[in-house]
């Protein structure tokens, strides 16, 4: 994982986008110059040279050419492998007895109130909620015979699919009134089933939305038994998780927008849904690192491909109006730190040392400071 920055105005729409790797391009300078010379340097600040500056020869014998010293936005960030793939994983434990007569096929998608699978010809059906089914929903002497958070689910669930209204089970009730039961009856006649207004243990699962199915570890003709896994799956939604080295963390939060680099080297922008708060160790060892998803701000993009190897460009970092020149220009000294050649009036040049801010690999600029460096000077760079 190498740190660069890009230009940025926001995530670009999808477009072709080669892939690339940090690298700061730094010119190194080997300086072998006689006693006189270190003095003149010394005394004077500059550095004569012979021929226009345009195409003067470098202090190692090499071309040379200028480039301007300007102001802009810079922005940093991170480019990380990550996954493509689908968010949430769910395991489906069958809990009723018998044999499995009918099954799902993996890829297939199965949404709240349709058909998961069938035990001796009954089926089971998928419901939306967070609390697994946990026992049999029936209408008592009283409502307040059965409550809790699987019937809030259910009559939830009841209304949303349109066997019955708003007026006849409240908003956040959960209590299995007669309406209840009586809505349980109209889902019981569509599925073909008797009729009872109860729903028996093993005969709905609760899961948070939607079911893309990955596997089927059970098959038809098979006993089923209660307990067992049945198939799994997970969300319609699709996702890229990054393991990101946990020192990163404060860099990234919830909303923040980043690129996505598809396996075809399409670029789709994406936003940051979760960040891992426990930091794991990768098998193998290396550096810790958290989990963070990212969505695709569209969908679409990512096609249908599933466990795809991606690139994620994560910001963190942003200088606004920031003084920046090539990184090309940039002459590492001797006795350290950096500076840059400026070309001055009659061919005359002079360094200028620099302190370094923001690096933008992908459009080869750098964010300096240094003493008399403004906007409109050129620098020295290397002939193209």
């Amino acid at each position: 994982m190498e740190d660069h920055i890009e230009e940025h105005a926001g995530p670009p729409p999808a477009r072709q986008r080669p892939r690339r790797r940090a690298a700061k391009r730094i010119a190194v300078v080997v300086v072998v110059v006689a006693i006189i010379a270190v003095a003149a340097l010394a005394a004077t600040g500059t550095l004569p040279r012979k021929g226009s500056a345009s195409a003067a020869g470098g202090g190692n014998g090499s071309a040379t050419g200028l480039a301007p010293v300007t102001r802009q936005d810079l922005s940093a960030q991170t480019e990380v492998n990550a996954t493509l793939g689908y968010q949430g994983s769910y395991t489906v434990i069958n809990q009723d007895q018998g044999t499995y007569t009918r099954l799902p096929s993996a890829g297939q998608v199965i949404t709240p109130g349709q058909v998961l699978y069938q035990v001796n010809g009954s089926p089971v059906v998928l419901l939306r909620g967070s609390t697994p089914a946990y026992r049999s929903l029936s209408e008592g002497t009283y409502a307040p015979d059965m409550t809790g958070a699987d019937v809030a689910e259910l009559n939830a669930d009841l209304v949303t699919l349109g066997y019955a209204t708003r007026s006849q089970i409240p908003a956040g009730s959960d209590e299995f009134t007669w309406q209840t039961g009586q809505a349980v009856e109209r889902l019981q006649a569509r599925l073909g089933v008797e009729q009872t207004g109860t729903l028996a243990l093993g005969q709905v699962v609760f899961l948070p939305a939607a079911v893309r199915v990955t596997a089927v570890p059970a098959a038809e003709g098979a006993p089923a038994q209660p307990g067992q896994p049945a198939l799994t799956g997970t969300s319609t939604t699709r996702a890229v998780t990054v393991a990101l080295d946990a020192a990163q963390q404060s860099l990234v939060k919830v909303g923040d927008k980043v690129i996505i680099t598809l396996p075809d080297n399409q670029a789709t922008p994406g936003v940051i849904s979760s960040v891992g708060k426990v930091a794991t160790t990768p098998q193998g060892g290396g550096a810790p690192t958290i989990s963070v998803q990212v969505i695709p701000t569209d969908p679409a993009a990512a096609g249908s491909l599933d466990q795809a190897a991606v690139e994620v460009t994560i910001t963190t970092g942003t200088a606004q109006n920031a003084l920046v020149v090539p990184v090309d220009a940039l002459l590492a000294l001797t006795g350290g730190g950096y500076a840059v050649e400026v070309a001055g009036p009659a061919g005359a040049h002079h360094l200028v040392p620099v302190t370094l801010g923001l690096f933008d690999d992908a459009s080869g600029l750098v964010q300096v400071s240094g003493p008399g460096l403004s906007a409109g000077q050129q620098v020295v760079v290397p002939a193209l």
